[in-house]
Order: structure tokens, then C-alpha cells, then sequence
């Protein structure tokens, strides 16, 4: 049966926002005299939950509360979520950088951390002097370090200037003979954070693999950050879902995965703020239905989804057309009209109406804009861009690759002639 490597257990970090110190010696004074007398410390009591968008009453915020997960030997663990969730927070308190405010972690084994650019390097001391003395932290005998070091040079790649002092290399190679390091030295536990993403595409993926290596081939476990939802799929087997500090969900990827992309999804119901009253008509909110039912505005890669659109004619108006645009970081993905497939104007008069469009949805999962273009006689009447946005779930039965658009394709094979042995 597989072990345990890493137990964490109900911990939580509470920060205070400002100066160091609770600012007045009155307040030292009473946290001093709660932990005196075995009672719970007043200020963690005033804490408030990391929301970086609302304002605050207490200068206290729980950067992390209450989250416990286990991970075995050979796991490669994600930690996801979005910026201010307390993704970073809870590696420091992994790589022992900084303590719990309450709770335990149980480490069984050596740990090598890559955090932030420069972590662990002393920039007076050369690349050849820092690979020596990073081996030495982990525990490692000269003899030990000396035997993988032309490996951990070749890796990084930036064996010109192993004898430079480290203060005057880039952040790129920093990074590179960083990850080198902390990957060839063989720890129990390889802990990295984003920090991945300054290196060069090539580098990364080269980084990628690595992990991926010493996981599946030298059983030893990784945890890893990233917002490239690609690469955490690509490796991880589990991970945990943070929100604001709190813990939304733990197990395998997939399923970790997929809360993570329905996040947000029905927090806002589609419709439409700041109606353009004036206008002779306008749209007041949309909706997506797939085979998914509960899930307003989401659908699974190679669904058939209907989106309908709510209308408001105020006005008679002919020669009208339905315009549909999906976009992907200001890229078109679609672009569809009421007036394709021989469909022909149409006319209306003040009253409500619902307009929809039907189609198979090949796109990979991601999240895309919508906007809806209500036309007569080529002029625009109005054009709404949802604030909603349109997100596009992996089916989870099987992984397609990681191309945005994966069409069906027609194959066919035809043998030209016979090739002869030689």
C-alpha cells in the first residue's frame, strides 16, 4: 500500500495586514497572555476570510483556514486557484518558510523548494559554489553532489557561466539551474510554484517532463502550482482546489479539474446590467443548454448546445438579423448568423422574443466571451458583450490532446503499392 509522505491537518495562517506586530503593546501583551493561560488568541477571532474585492473591518485576514489533505509517496499533487487563493502561502508553510497559525503538517522525507526566482542562491557565491551548497542543505555529502553535478550543468544548460556569481544571471537562469538543482539532487519531496513560468517555452517542457520522471520512474512526490490548466492535467494525478483561502475540494485531478473550471459558472444568472433603455431593442440575458442541465452557461467538448438570447422590441423593425460571435482571448472561434443556411430577414414588433442557436461545440475546454448583435437593414440596433463568461468543460472521458479545436475528422487509408523487403 502506498504511504503517506505528506499529512496536513486542519491548518490555517493568519496574517495582519500593515506593520508587523499587532502595532501597540497592549495587543502584544494580550496574545502573550492568551498563550500563557491556553486560550484562544482574541485576534484570531476579528479574522477575516482573503477577499481582495470586498473592504474589510479588521486589519486580521486568514490567508489560509482549515485545510487538510494527505498526499502518498509518487503523488504528483496540484494546488489549484485563482491569484489570492493562498496557493503560495500554503508551499511556504510545506517548505517550512513560515508556521501554521493553527494545525499540523506531517513531512516524511528530504524537501526541495523552487518558489521564487532566486529562492535558496546566495548571489555572491558562484553556480558551482550554490549546486554545493543546496546539496549540503538537503544533507547531502560532497561526494554525493559531485557525482550528479555535470548532470544538474548539462540540464540547466548554462554551463559557460557555472563560475559566474549567481547575482549576475537572469531570471531564466536563476530558474533553470534552480529547477536543475532541487530536481537532480534527489529530494523526497519537490515543491514548485509558478516560478516555472519565467523560463522559456522549451525549458519548461523540458521541466515538465522531468517532474513527471522522477515521479513515475524515482517515486518520489511533487507539488506543483500552475495556472497552465494543460500542464496540471498532463501530470498531476490529484490536487486540491483553494478559494480565498479556503479548501473547496481534494481528490483526482479530473474531478478537482472540472469544480475548478465551473467556478463563477452560475454565480450570475446571464443577465444583463445597464439595459440601453433608448434603443429601439435590446437583449436582456442569455442562456446555454446542453447535456449538462443543471449548468446554465457550461457545456462538455462535443455537446449540442442551444444558446437563446432574450429580446425586447420596443419599436417595429424589419430587415432584422441575430448576430453570434464566440471569442478566446479576442479571437474569433465563431461567428454565426440567423441569415446562414439559407435562413432569410425577419421582422418584429414590441413584444418579447427569444432567439436561439443550435450546433455541435468541438471546441477543448476553456473559457470564451460571447457577444450578440441585433441588426435592421445593416444597421446595428444593439450589440451585447456578456460579462458571463461561456465555459467549455473536458468531457473526462478521455483527453483529447491540447489543441483548442479538435473537429471530427474524416481518415482514410489507401495502400499505393507493395514495398518490398530488403
Amino acid at each position: 500500500m502506498p504511504q503517506n509522505i505528506i499529512e496536513v491537518e486542519n491548518i490555517s495562517k493568519l496574517y495582519k495586514l500593515g506593520n508587523i506586530g499587532t502595532g501597540t503593546l497592549s495587543h502584544d501583551l494580550n496574545r502573550w497572555w492568551s498563550k500563557v493561560t491556553k486560550k484562544e488568541d482574541p485576534y484570531m477571532l476579528a479574522g477575516e476570510k482573503n477577499d481582495r474585492h470586498a473592504k474589510g473591518t479588521s486589519s486580521y485576514v486568514w490567508s489560509l483556514k482549515d485545510i487538510s489533505f494527505e498526499i502518498q509517496r509518487g503523488d504528483i499533487f496540484g494546488v489549484i486557484g485563482g491569484n489570492g487563493a493562498g496557493k503560495s502561502t500554503l508551499l511556504k508553510i510545506l517548505s517550512k518558510i513560515t508556521k501554521p497559525t493553527t494545525g499540523s503538517i506531517k513531512l516524511d522525507g528530504r524537501i526541495a523548494s523552487l518558489l521564487e526566482v532566486g529562492t535558496g542562491f546566495h548571489p555572491e557565491l558562484t553556480g558551482r559554489e550554490n549546486i554545493y551548497l543546496n546539496g549540503a542543505i538537503l544533507g547531502m555529502r560532497k561526494q554525493e553532489i559531485k557525482k550528479r553535478f555535470d548532470e544538474i550543468v548539462a540540464f540547466s544548460e548554462i554551463g559557460r557561466y557555472i563560475d559566474t556569481p549567481v547575482k549576475k544571471y537572469s531570471s531564466g537562469m536563476f530558474v533553470r539551474l534552480a529547477f536543475s538543482v532541487g530536481a537532480h539532487l534527489e529530494p523526497d519531496i519537490l515543491i514548485i510554484d509558478e516560478v516555472l513560468a519565467v523560463g522559456d517555452a522549451n525549458f519548461q517542457s523540458k521541466c515538465l517532463g522531468k517532474m513527471e520522471d522522477v515521479s513515475r520512474n524515482q517515486g518520489r512526490t511533487v507539488l506543483f502550482v500552475s495556472h497552465n490548466i494543460a500542464a496540471i492535467k498532463q501530470l498531476c494525478n490529484k490536487a486540491v482546489l483553494l478559494e480565498q483561502g479556503t479548501q473547496k475540494m481534494t481528490g483526482p485531478i479530473k474531478d478537482v479539474l472540472a469544480a475548478y473550471q465551473r467556478r463563477g459558472v452560475d454565480t450570475d444568472a446571464g443577465k444583463r446590467k445597464n439595459l440601453p433603455l433608448d434603443a429601439p431593442g435590446y437583449f436582456t440575458e442569455w442562456e446555454l443548454k446542453g447535456k449538462n442541465k443543471d449548468e446554465r452557461h457550461s457545456c462538455y467538448t462535443g455537446d449540442t448546445c442551444v444558446f437563446s438570447f432574450a429580446f425586447h422590441a420596443q419599436e417595429n423593425m424589419k430587415g432584422c438579423e441575430v448576430r453570434f460571435v464566440i471569442r478566446y482571448e479576442e479571437m474569433f472561434i465563431l461567428n454565426a448568423s440567423s441569415l446562414s443556411n439559407n435562413g432569410t430577414a425577419f421582422s418584429v414588433t414590441p413584444n418579447n422574443y427569444r432567439f436561439s442557436f443550435k450546433f455541435d461545440f468541438p471546441v477543448k475546454d476553456a473559457e470564451f466571451d460571447i457577444e450578440v448583435i441585433f441588426v435592421s437593414f445593416g444597421k446595428i440596433i444593439d450589440s451585447w458583450r456578456s460579462n458571463t463568461k461561456f465555459v467549455v468543460l473536458d468531457n473526462l472521458s478521455s483527453y483529447l490532446g491540447a489543441g483548442l479545436i479538435n473537429p471530427d475528422a474524416k481518415f482514410s487509408m489507401h495502400e499505393e503499392g507493395t514495398i518490398l523487403a530488403v
